[in-house]
């Protein structure tokens, strides 16, 4: 009895640091949320803050040297672009806006991320031009009719107007709305109203738009075409050409909530203190459509790429037939680098199985299942969705209005009520059974749902959700632009948009053309890669040195010699995707020579081909750039051996023979580098 009543007083008293441990917790709980509740973080920070990521990076090597030959070839600066220095600053008799200007210029865009983004250049340069004071533009996919919050002003949901309007505050005079006098006017469309295109001349707008602006005081101008003034200026506008320089890498900075999510990205993606590729697909529906590679999928999105050709070809943007040869465009460039073919350039080149790759750009035009290829030759695959949480995300829309209830109903189709009909009115019993229901219609904004392709030859209007959504694409693009701008290596797929244009990527690279001109960036030849890829079509995952030689020496290639390419054809449709000569200088002076002096591919001759005359000012100079053996290491790897036949083998786990012989290869890889340079 003694023992038992021992036994019933210990079990009641862990009963009770049971429940005092319960009630602890709960009140630990309870005390975070509480506090969170009354900072300013708010609880969607710390929600984000205490949120366990789905992505555990998994690496070979944890130790990658920065001071290794295999990382300087893979990671490091490409020594013959080191002397460029980004300078956008206004020569001396840049004169300061006149304060009596013209009148007032209002602008309306119309288009994606980069069509705004350029746009946005082109009007800062006319309004300059036309000495006239510049309203913030508006721009129409972010306005509040589109569903979105209502704490946002069309261009400020996007970027910060404080700061756009200080950083031009010497260039532009530039104003958040109209005067009040203006503003009835332009209620009921009384201002002058002028549909300008891509192509428009400064001769256009000095000899057409400035008479009518002197006369009613203010013009609106509705840009929909990518931009509105010619991308080549004449020799004496140069300095408007900087004048876009500092518009689109300076000026143009976005808004603070879209910043700090791009940092925490960035931060999340250097946590482990390694290096990263960002890499942009470019597998859009438009530019499919524009270029013809609907058949290189062989399923319904072949049938979604042929529908929105048919229906640029009705409106006149391509002058062509429907049906077109994919392979033959495929073999001519002019079709994007599927993510499997990215992934075997960059395996043969010696990036390894665990390397960091951030996918930019969204939702990749073909579904997930184009990434499978990818994923199974790189582990450590991510994008924002795997970086940021819900919370993050939706703190940046802001409050929104509930919409789920606001889709139409899908009208049952003609057809179907005839059947329904008929069988009411079908005479006396027995009567042939009732047709069976309708299978459900789903919403036709559901993301990622085509179903009225195989119902109907017309697509369904975008919905109010569909709008917001394409506002949010913004905020998501202007996330993975910060990303791309900012990776230690970049890789598009593909540098057009479904206009013929250059698209995201082509702003990408000329941002880092400006910012950081010797961060590598793979400027690919599709015509070149195709063909190197169809040498061993059978053998894509067993190739041989030779093959794999050869694709080394391309991608070394694309590093500098595909500027030639940017610059006689790029540019001449977008300045930003390619602003050299005019926003860069030297800081290799005039006596300088480089080390091989015989060498085809020297400084100079770079230079010379990039057009870069002007000598940077002499604070910018900062330490000699020396061409060393650091240098004649780099141009051995098209000689490397070390990949052989199955070079995209991959250890598993702790165990096995795949680890010990990516060891050796690594090991084999750095030894020979090393070797050859002391030759």
């Amino acid at each position: 009895m003694k023992g038992e009543g021992k036994m019933g007083f210990f079990k009641s008293k862990m009963k009770w640091v049971g429940l005092l441990g319960i009630f602890l917790s709960v009140f630990s709980l309870f005390t975070h949320f509480l506090l969170a509740r009354y900072t300013e973080g708010g609880v969607s920070q710390y929600q984000a803050s205490i949120t366990i990521f789905s992505w555990r990076p998994i690496f070979e090597n944890s130790d990658l040297s920065p001071n290794s030959p295999l990382y300087r070839r893979l990671w490091g600066p490409v020594r013959q672009l080191q002397f460029l220095h980004p300078q956008a600053n206004p020569g001396g008799d840049y004169a300061a806006p006149i304060l009596q200007t013209t009148g007032f210029v209002f602008v309306r865009i119309r288009g994606g991320f980069h069509e705004i983004r350029n746009s946005i250049c082109d009007v800062v340069v006319i309004a300059r031009l036309l000495n006239a004071t510049l309203v913030i533009p508006e721009i129409l996919s972010t306005t509040s009719s589109k569903g979105i919050s209502s704490e946002f002003k069309s261009f400020a949901y996007l970027y910060n107007e404080d700061q756009f309007i200080a950083a031009l505050a010497k260039d532009v005079t530039i104003v958040k709305t109209l005067p009040k006098n203006l503003k009835g006017a332009r209620r009921t469309k009384k201002i002058p109203m002028f549909r300008v295109s891509s192509s428009a001349s400064p001769y256009f707008y000095l000899h057409n738009v400035l008479p009518v602006l002197n006369k009613h005081s203010v013009v609106e101008l509705v840009i929909s075409d990518g931009g509105c003034l010619q991308t080549l200026l004449p020799p004496n506008l140069e300095e408007y050409q900087r004048l876009r320089c500092r518009v689109a890498f300076h000026a143009l900075t976005f808004r603070q909530e879209v910043k700090e999510l791009a940092t925490k990205i960035l931060n999340r993606l250097r946590a482990r203190r390694r290096p990263f590729i960002a890499y942009y697909p470019g597998m859009t529906r438009d530019a499919l459509a524009y270029y013809g590679c609907g058949e290189l999928f062989q399923d319904v999105h072949t049938q979604l790429i042929q529908h929105r050709r048919s229906w640029m070809i009705k409106r006149g943007i391509i002058k062509g037939n429907l049906s077109v040869n994919s392979a033959e465009q495929r073999l001519n460039g002019s079709c994007p680098l599927m993510p499997e073919e990215i992934g075997i350039l960059l395996r043969a080149y010696g990036y390894s199985w665990d390397t960091i790759i951030y996918i930019s750009g969204g939702e990749v035009f073909g579904g997930q299942k184009k990434l499978i290829p990818l994923h199974g030759m790189f582990e450590n695959i991510v994008d924002r969705t795997f970086l940021s949480t819900g919370w993050e995300l939706s703190a940046l829309y802001g409050q929104e209005a509930n919409l789920v209830d606001e889709y139409p109903k899908t009208r049952p189709f003609f057809k179907e009520e005839m059947r329904r009909d008929s069988w009411k009115t079908s005479g006396p019993r027995p009567r042939p059974l009732p047709p069976p229901p309708a299978r459900p219609k789903y919403p036709y904004n559901m993301e990622g749902w085509w179903g009225w392709v195989a119902e109907s030859d017309n697509e369904p209007e975008s919905t109010v959700m569909e709008l917001r959504m394409n506002a949010h694409k913004l905020l998501w693009e202007a996330i993975d632009y910060t990303i791309c701008v900012e990776a230690d290596v970049f890789v598009p797929g593909f540098d057009r948009d479904g206009m013929g244009r250059p698209n995201f990527a082509s702003l990408v690279m000329g941002h880092r053309l400006y910012q950081s001109a010797a961060f590598k960036t793979y400027r690919l030849d599709r015509r070149e890669v195709v063909k190197l890829l169809e040498e061993t079509r059978d053998h894509l995952y067993e190739a041989n040195h030779t093959w794999i030689t050869s694709v080394r020496r391309h991608m070394r290639k694309a590093l500098v010699e595909g500027l030639a390419h940017d610059s006689t054809k790029s540019k001449l449709q977008s300045f930003l995707s390619h602003p050299l000569p005019e926003c860069s200088c030297s800081r290799r002076g005039p006596t300088e020579t480089s080390f091989h002096a015989s060498s085809p591919s020297t400084q100079s001759q770079v230079e010379a081909s990039l057009g870069v005359t002007h000598r940077c000012p002499a604070w910018m100079k900062g330490e000699r750039i020396s061409q060393s053996r650091d240098e004649r290491e780099e141009d051995l790897d098209e000689n490397d051996s070390s990949s052989s036949a199955f070079f995209f083998r991959r250890s598993v786990g702790s165990h096995g023979d795949g680890d010990i012989h990516n060891k050796e290869d690594t090991q084999m890889e750095d030894q020979e580098e090393l070797e050859g340079a002391e030759r």
